[in-house]
């Protein structure tokens, strides 16, 4: 991106913005930018037209017939029609944007928030905030240099129910928490496979592509299926499974690993799909002492229920166990506890209320204190570079030693070169923010 595009970067103008909104009152209109609204997006452009006092100003997809479609939507929802863009950095041009809540693909999710911040805007960015270990590392550091509010889209962080299972689980429960389990085990068909085609009319293919390598148009690679695809995507533990993850390591208190193992393949289905629709990976931690593993398992198929997550009529199975040295606690329903050898059960949620990871973004925007956010850049980074570390894994074939002091692969230069990619240009995340 040309240097024009960051004028309003200056510190200058950093500044006054910060003044500005520090001193805002709850009844002041804050400006919200939604950017990437096929799929994900929409859930964006809902939650912020019922909230008080936010605008959404401006709508950003590079499918030209997703953005009118959207921007119809928004309109009918707020009575005000939202400018439109194809491309974000004209849209970042605009100082009276505040903030910008991105739903794009993975493999732009980092450069995006990054440019955000450097424009001067608040940052919501759906999960997994990075799509690689250097990109999620940027992008905190990005978050702190210009002292952003940055949301991770890891909405069980707003829920009181997991807040609640958090504090009880460090008051001991269920005793000495040793292992945790994320599942992801989501019913998902085969992509089948698509020809090279025409990119379709009113689509920025160059805009939708970014970082990644120039590629002949398939719509396989395209909208919601681009998950699958080592170019854009991280599979489904880099997509559902960002959720589970970051439950599972949140639950058992830990943060880096040091050692990963993941196994897998792609089972099943003849077609397109690069990432593999069956995994296990194992983290073990060593905190303080003190040794805890972490297993995370995909699966795209058939398959039972465990601990009452899911239920009859429900083909998936998505959520956590944790399990200590007087019983064991699941994501069911809020939380339930069972404790002992009969498994009798232990205190349920005092409330079955959810959250907003949405209003709580906004509710830091406004007051500016970053204590405030629930799913902060300090947590959803080291959540993603578990995810990576375990794909990292798979496609090696081997265990990966981890250093979280020097954030590398001990002993294993080709695992640390898969912490970053090449960057097509223009669209380069920065080696400094």
């Amino acid at each position: 991106m040309e240097r024009r595009h960051f004028l309003m970067t200056s510190a200058a103008a950093a500044a006054t913005l910060a003044r500005r909104r520090a001193s805002a009152s709850p009844n002041d209109t804050v400006r919200v930018a939604c950017v990437g609204v096929h799929g994900q997006g929409q859930s964006h452009i809902r939650a912020y037209a019922k909230m008080p006092n936010v605008e959404i100003a401006a709508i950003c997809d590079v499918d030209e017939s997703v953005l009118e479609q959207r921007l119809t939507d928004a309109e009918k929802l707020t009575q005000k029609r939202p400018a439109g863009f194809t491309d974000l950095r004209k849209l970042l041009e605009d100082k009276s944007i505040d903030a910008i809540s991105i739903a794009t693909p993975n493999h732009n999710h980092a450069i995006q928030a990054i440019w955000g911040c450097q424009a001067g805007k608040d940052v919501y960015v759906e999960k997994p905030c990075a799509y690689n270990i250097f990109e999620a590392k940027q992008l905190l550091a990005a978050a702190q240099k210009y002292g952003r509010m940055v949301q991770h889209g890891t909405n069980g962080r707003s829920s009181s129910s997991m807040q609640e299972a958090v504090k009880l689980l460090r008051d001991g429960v269920i005793g000495d928490v040793y292992l945790s389990r994320g599942l992801c085990y989501k019913w998902r068909d085969t992509i089948g496979r698509t020809p090279v085609s025409e990119v379709p009319a009113g689509v920025h293919y160059d805009l939708w592509l970014g970082p990644a390598p120039k590629r002949e148009f398939t719509r396989n690679r395209f909208h919601y299926n681009f998950h699958w695809f080592w170019d854009y995507g991280n599979g489904d533990i880099g997509n559902q499974g960002v959720h589970q993850m970051d439950a599972a390591r949140w639950l058992l208190g830990v943060k880096y690993p040091t050692k990963v193992t993941a196994l897998g393949g792609h089972y099943m289905f003849d077609d397109d799909q690069e990432t593999p629709n069956t995994m296990t990976a194992s983290f073990e931690f060593d905190e303080g002492g003190k040794k805890k593993m972490l297993v995370f398992e995909v699966r795209h198929w058939m398959s039972n229920h465990e601990a009452e997550i899911g239920g009859r009529g429900d083909s998936n199975t998505i959520g956590n166990i944790v399990y200590g040295s007087k019983g064991y606690l699941s994501t069911a329903n809020g939380f339930k506890i069972f404790l002992g050898r009969e498994q009798q059960p232990g205190p349920a949620p005092s409330s079955a209320r959810g959250g907003d990871n949405w209003a709580n973004f906004i509710q830091a925007v406004r007051s500016r204190k970053h204590s405030d956010l629930n799913a902060p850049m300090e947590e959803g980074v080291p959540s993603v570079v578990l995810i990576h570390l375990a794909n990292i894994s798979y496609r090696l074939g081997r265990t990966l030693n981890f250093d979280a002091t020097t954030m590398t692969c001990k002993g294993d230069p080709e695992a640390n070169r898969m912490f970053t990619r090449t960057y097509r240009a223009p669209f380069v995340v920065p080696e400094k923010v």
